[in-house]
């Protein structure tokens, strides 16, 4: 996380415990999230004031990284910009752990006490920030040579998160999500599934596009390869890599489409207390 502990909000307080592989749940771990908190963070809450400013810092920090990348480095300077699109889903899925982890939604006897000013101000937390995690990527991707196996991993896990708040329950575990218990109120409003719908539509075409490109050098990581010819050329490891990314750019977002189809479809969209339906 270069230079991040050098910005505002590039920190997480030690009551905040940061996303680890460790604490991946099994349920998870096909895309590799961590288990979210077993209870919403109280909202005005020290804990949830450390997390909005770590997303916030890392966002910041991650925007400034791709900025750096159309700009001549400077001596001194200790933001790098980012030369791959790996390093940059590596850090936007880290800010997609952190708010999955959060679990942020408010619990169905806080929606009844407080109506819709507490459930609009816990859902400004996780899902505008992971939409607007969705946008970026709309901007980054086309930007660097193609480096499936990282970009396939950070859209996977944005499907895992997406499919499962539209749902109310883990997509994978069908464990029911913070906040959910009384049903799917605290879940996304109609205006934010049509601001997913088409994200998702829009970046499946970039990927489709951004993919029939030459990839990066060494993008992916080392795997055992089929049977080599005499010249050295894997043969059977290209074909089995080739055709199991043109299968990772059909399912982009799979599981997310069938949820929204589902609910926008039938007319019903999730109020986060604002009144839409």
């Amino acid at each position: 996380m270069d230079a991040s502990t050098n910005e505002p909000g590039g920190f997480f307080r030690p009551s905040l415990p940061s996303p680890a592989p460790s604490n991946a749940s099994t349920s998870s771990t096909s895309s590799n999230l961590p288990h979210p908190r077993a209870h919403p963070l109280r909202a005005g809450s020290a804990k949830e004031d450390a997390a909005r400013r770590y997303v916030e810092g890392r966002l910041m920090h991650i925007s400034r990284r791709y900025t750096k990348k159309f700009q001549p480095h400077q001596e001194g300077e200790e933001v790098h910009g980012y030369v791959s699109m790996s390093d940059v889903s590596r850090d936007l899925g880290e800010v997609v752990d952190v708010l999955w982890l959060s679990g942020t939604r408010t619990s169905s006897k806080s929606i009844y006490q407080t109506k819709s000013i507490l459930t609009k101000f816990l859902a400004s937390l996780q899902i505008p920030y992971l939409l607007n995690v969705a946008l970026s990527i709309t901007t980054y991707l086309p930007a660097f040579p193609p480096s499936p196996s990282a970009t396939f991993r950070l859209l996977k896990k944005l499907d895992h998160v997406f499919s499962s708040l539209l749902k109310g329950e883990d997509i994978i575990s069908r464990e029911t999500l913070p906040g959910f218990e009384n049903g799917k109120k605290a879940g996304m409003s109609k205006t934010d599934m049509v601001r997913c719908k088409s994200l998702v539509e829009s970046t499946r075409v970039i990927v489709v596009d951004v993919m029939s490109k030459d990839p990066e050098p060494d993008s992916g990581d080392p795997e055992e390869s089929g049977v080599e010819t005499d010249s050295g050329v894997d043969f059977d490891g290209i074909d089995d890599e080739d055709d199991r990314h043109e299968m990772d750019v059909a399912r982009v977002y799979e599981k997310t489409i069938i949820q929204l189809g589902e609910l926008l479809d039938s007319g019903t969209g999730f109020s986060a207390g604002s009144g839409e339906n």
